[in-house]
Protein backbone atom coordinates (compact mmCIF):
# COMPACT_ATOMS: atom_id res chain seq x y z
CA UNK A 1 0.00 0.00 0.00
CA UNK A 2 1.33 3.19 -0.38
CA UNK A 3 0.79 5.85 1.87
CA UNK A 4 0.76 9.37 -0.05
CA UNK A 5 1.24 12.71 2.16
CA UNK A 6 -0.30 16.03 0.60
CA UNK A 7 1.02 18.88 2.10
CA UNK A 8 -2.18 21.29 0.30
CA UNK A 9 -6.06 21.47 -0.42
CA UNK A 10 -5.06 21.08 -3.60
CA UNK A 11 -2.60 18.03 -3.41
CA UNK A 12 -5.52 16.33 -1.50
CA UNK A 13 -8.00 16.77 -3.93
CA UNK A 14 -5.63 15.24 -6.18
CA UNK A 15 -4.53 12.54 -4.50
CA UNK A 16 -8.78 11.94 -3.90
CA UNK A 17 -9.46 12.35 -8.16
CA UNK A 18 -6.70 9.37 -8.17
CA UNK A 19 -8.48 7.00 -5.78
CA UNK A 20 -6.48 7.33 -2.18
CA UNK A 21 -8.56 6.23 0.55
CA UNK A 22 -8.49 8.99 3.58
CA UNK A 23 -6.87 7.52 7.06
CA UNK A 24 -6.23 9.61 9.62
CA UNK A 25 -4.54 7.39 12.64
CA UNK A 26 -5.85 4.02 11.26
CA UNK A 27 -7.13 2.83 14.52
CA UNK A 28 -10.14 1.42 13.35
CA UNK A 29 -9.75 1.12 9.74
CA UNK A 30 -6.16 -1.07 10.20
CA UNK A 31 -8.39 -3.91 11.46
CA UNK A 32 -10.83 -3.95 8.46
CA UNK A 33 -8.03 -3.82 6.27
CA UNK A 34 -6.47 -6.37 7.20
CA UNK A 35 -9.76 -8.11 7.33
CA UNK A 36 -10.83 -7.33 3.59
CA UNK A 37 -7.69 -6.15 2.00
CA UNK A 38 -5.32 -3.28 1.40
CA UNK A 39 -5.95 -0.68 -0.55
CA UNK A 40 -3.47 -0.01 -3.19
CA UNK A 41 -3.31 3.71 -1.90
CA UNK A 42 -4.12 5.65 1.59
CA UNK A 43 -4.16 9.42 1.64
CA UNK A 44 -3.16 11.22 5.02
CA UNK A 45 -3.68 14.62 6.27
CA UNK A 46 -1.26 15.38 8.08
CA UNK A 47 0.89 17.50 6.32
CA UNK A 48 -2.18 19.84 5.22
CA UNK A 49 -2.05 22.93 7.43
CA UNK A 50 -5.85 23.73 6.91
CA UNK A 51 -6.69 20.14 8.63
CA UNK A 52 -4.32 21.09 11.48
CA UNK A 53 -5.55 23.81 12.42
CA UNK A 54 -6.24 24.50 16.61
CA UNK A 55 -7.77 27.04 18.18
CA UNK A 56 -10.68 28.52 19.61
CA UNK A 57 -12.85 27.79 16.91
CA UNK A 58 -11.63 25.80 14.57
CA UNK A 59 -9.90 22.05 15.02
CA UNK A 60 -8.44 20.22 12.03
CA UNK A 61 -9.38 16.59 10.67
CA UNK A 62 -6.16 15.51 11.22
CA UNK A 63 -5.40 16.68 14.89
CA UNK A 64 -4.43 13.92 17.19
CA UNK A 65 -7.06 13.45 20.16
CA UNK A 66 -4.59 14.10 22.90
CA UNK A 67 -3.50 17.73 21.52
CA UNK A 68 -6.89 18.70 22.09
CA UNK A 69 -5.93 21.31 25.12
CA UNK A 70 -7.82 24.57 26.91
CA UNK A 71 -7.94 26.39 23.65
CA UNK A 72 -11.12 24.55 22.79
CA UNK A 73 -14.42 25.00 25.14
CA UNK A 74 -14.33 23.03 27.46
CA UNK A 75 -17.12 20.64 26.13
CA UNK A 76 -14.88 19.46 23.22
CA UNK A 77 -11.80 19.20 25.41
CA UNK A 78 -13.75 17.18 27.88
CA UNK A 79 -14.97 14.50 24.81
CA UNK A 80 -11.14 14.23 23.53
CA UNK A 81 -10.05 13.70 27.06
CA UNK A 82 -12.66 10.51 27.34
CA UNK A 83 -12.04 8.84 24.61
CA UNK A 84 -10.62 5.26 24.51
CA UNK A 85 -6.81 5.06 26.36
CA UNK A 86 -3.90 7.57 26.22
CA UNK A 87 -2.61 5.22 23.65
CA UNK A 88 -5.18 5.82 21.27
CA UNK A 89 -5.07 9.52 21.97
CA UNK A 90 -2.06 9.56 20.59
CA UNK A 91 -3.01 8.10 17.24
CA UNK A 92 -6.57 8.48 16.50
CA UNK A 93 -7.47 11.79 14.91
CA UNK A 94 -10.50 14.30 14.86
CA UNK A 95 -11.76 13.57 11.56
CA UNK A 96 -11.25 9.36 12.12
CA UNK A 97 -13.79 9.52 15.14
CA UNK A 98 -16.45 12.23 13.27
CA UNK A 99 -16.53 10.00 9.74
CA UNK A 100 -14.90 7.27 10.84
CA UNK A 101 -16.11 5.77 13.53
CA UNK A 102 -19.94 4.13 14.88
CA UNK A 103 -19.55 6.21 18.58
CA UNK A 104 -18.69 9.29 17.15
CA UNK A 105 -17.67 10.36 20.75
CA UNK A 106 -16.84 13.85 19.56
CA UNK A 107 -20.11 14.52 17.95
CA UNK A 108 -22.48 15.71 20.79
CA UNK A 109 -19.35 18.49 21.58
CA UNK A 110 -19.82 19.20 17.94
CA UNK A 111 -23.48 19.43 17.72
CA UNK A 112 -23.69 21.69 20.81
CA UNK A 113 -21.45 23.73 19.65
CA UNK A 114 -23.46 24.43 16.44
CA UNK A 115 -20.43 23.21 14.38
CA UNK A 116 -19.86 23.75 10.55
CA UNK A 117 -17.83 21.35 8.85
CA UNK A 118 -15.11 22.57 5.99
CA UNK A 119 -15.15 19.38 3.70
CA UNK A 120 -13.25 18.53 0.28
CA UNK A 121 -15.12 17.68 -2.57
CA UNK A 122 -14.70 17.29 -6.37
CA UNK A 123 -14.41 21.11 -6.38
CA UNK A 124 -12.89 21.63 -3.45
CA UNK A 125 -13.22 23.00 -0.14
CA UNK A 126 -17.11 23.83 1.06
CA UNK A 127 -18.93 24.46 4.13
CA UNK A 128 -21.40 21.96 4.92
CA UNK A 129 -23.26 20.82 8.87
CA UNK A 130 -23.14 18.17 10.74
CA UNK A 131 -25.84 15.86 9.80
CA UNK A 132 -24.98 16.21 6.08
CA UNK A 133 -21.05 15.29 7.27
CA UNK A 134 -22.52 12.13 9.30
CA UNK A 135 -24.97 10.85 6.34
CA UNK A 136 -22.33 11.21 3.43
CA UNK A 137 -19.08 11.02 5.47
CA UNK A 138 -17.14 13.13 2.70
CA UNK A 139 -13.80 13.95 3.50
CA UNK A 140 -13.54 16.09 6.63
CA UNK A 141 -10.88 18.90 6.41
CA UNK A 142 -11.75 20.75 9.77
CA UNK A 143 -14.91 22.04 12.19
CA UNK A 144 -15.57 25.56 13.14
CA UNK A 145 -17.62 27.11 15.27
CA UNK A 146 -18.56 30.26 17.39
CA UNK A 147 -17.07 30.41 21.08
CA UNK A 148 -19.82 29.55 23.61
CA UNK A 149 -20.48 31.09 26.45
CA UNK A 150 -19.89 28.19 28.91
CA UNK A 151 -20.41 24.67 28.64
CA UNK A 152 -20.62 21.01 29.96
CA UNK A 153 -19.54 17.50 29.23
CA UNK A 154 -20.23 14.24 31.12
CA UNK A 155 -20.07 10.30 29.77
CA UNK A 156 -20.91 7.56 32.44
CA UNK A 157 -19.10 5.13 32.70
CA UNK A 158 -18.03 1.94 29.97
CA UNK A 159 -20.02 -1.09 30.89
CA UNK A 160 -17.78 -4.18 29.39
CA UNK A 161 -19.42 -5.66 26.34
CA UNK A 162 -22.23 -3.16 27.13
CA UNK A 163 -24.08 -0.59 24.84
CA UNK A 164 -22.04 2.91 24.57
CA UNK A 165 -22.28 5.06 27.31
CA UNK A 166 -24.21 7.91 27.71
CA UNK A 167 -23.22 11.11 27.10
CA UNK A 168 -24.67 14.53 27.50
CA UNK A 169 -22.79 17.80 26.23
CA UNK A 170 -24.37 21.31 26.28
CA UNK A 171 -22.96 24.89 25.55
CA UNK A 172 -24.69 27.92 26.37
CA UNK A 173 -24.67 30.52 23.65
CA UNK A 174 -25.72 34.30 23.56
CA UNK A 175 -25.66 35.51 20.17
CA UNK A 176 -25.66 39.51 19.42
CA UNK A 177 -29.47 41.23 19.60
CA UNK A 178 -30.56 37.14 20.78
CA UNK A 179 -32.20 35.50 23.98
CA UNK A 180 -28.85 33.42 24.95
CA UNK A 181 -29.90 29.95 24.32
CA UNK A 182 -28.85 26.16 25.69
CA UNK A 183 -27.70 23.58 23.36
CA UNK A 184 -27.91 19.94 23.98
CA UNK A 185 -27.03 16.64 22.98
CA UNK A 186 -27.29 14.00 24.67
CA UNK A 187 -25.76 10.62 23.02
CA UNK A 188 -27.87 7.36 23.87
CA UNK A 189 -26.84 4.03 22.79
CA UNK A 190 -25.76 5.04 19.04
CA UNK A 191 -28.04 7.87 18.40
CA UNK A 192 -27.35 11.70 19.10
CA UNK A 193 -30.68 13.71 20.14
CA UNK A 194 -30.35 17.19 20.36
CA UNK A 195 -32.59 19.99 21.38
CA UNK A 196 -32.21 24.08 22.16
CA UNK A 197 -33.61 25.86 24.28
CA UNK A 198 -34.17 29.52 25.51
CA UNK A 199 -32.33 29.66 28.95
CA UNK A 200 -32.22 33.19 29.83
CA UNK A 201 -34.74 32.43 32.63
CA UNK A 202 -32.91 29.91 34.57
CA UNK A 203 -32.48 25.89 34.28
CA UNK A 204 -36.21 25.45 35.54
CA UNK A 205 -37.78 26.67 32.86
CA UNK A 206 -35.23 24.59 30.49
CA UNK A 207 -36.20 21.46 31.99
CA UNK A 208 -39.83 22.14 31.68
CA UNK A 209 -38.80 22.73 27.67
CA UNK A 210 -37.04 19.76 27.58
CA UNK A 211 -39.34 17.81 29.62
CA UNK A 212 -41.95 18.02 26.17
CA UNK A 213 -39.18 16.33 23.93
CA UNK A 214 -37.41 13.86 23.12
CA UNK A 215 -34.82 13.94 26.13
CA UNK A 216 -37.63 13.94 28.21
CA UNK A 217 -38.74 10.70 26.74
CA UNK A 218 -35.15 9.12 27.80
CA UNK A 219 -34.52 6.67 30.60
CA UNK A 220 -34.79 8.16 34.29
CA UNK A 221 -30.91 7.67 34.88
CA UNK A 222 -30.35 9.76 31.64
CA UNK A 223 -33.00 12.26 32.66
CA UNK A 224 -30.65 13.02 35.77
CA UNK A 225 -27.72 13.45 34.30
CA UNK A 226 -29.30 16.07 31.75
CA UNK A 227 -31.00 17.73 34.96
CA UNK A 228 -27.38 18.02 36.92
CA UNK A 229 -25.52 19.16 34.49
CA UNK A 230 -28.28 21.51 32.91
CA UNK A 231 -28.77 22.92 36.39
CA UNK A 232 -24.96 23.49 37.34
CA UNK A 233 -24.52 24.82 34.17
CA UNK A 234 -26.72 27.63 34.30
CA UNK A 235 -26.40 28.23 38.06
CA UNK A 236 -22.44 29.05 37.56
CA UNK A 237 -21.75 32.06 36.10
CA UNK A 238 -19.79 32.61 32.88
CA UNK A 239 -16.29 32.32 33.03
Amino acid sequence: MLLRLPTSVSEAQQCLSEGAIPVGGATLQWAVWQRDGFPEQAMSLREVPEANVLDAEALGAAVLLHRIDDRVPEVLRRAAAGIGTGAVRRSATVGGNIVGSTLRCLLPAAVVLDARAVVLDAEGPVETDLAELTAKRPLLLSLRWRTPVASAYRKLSEAPGGPPPLVVATAVHAPAGARPVLRIAVRDGYDVLAETAECDTGPGSVLDALSGTAIGALPAEAREVVREQVTDLLASPPT
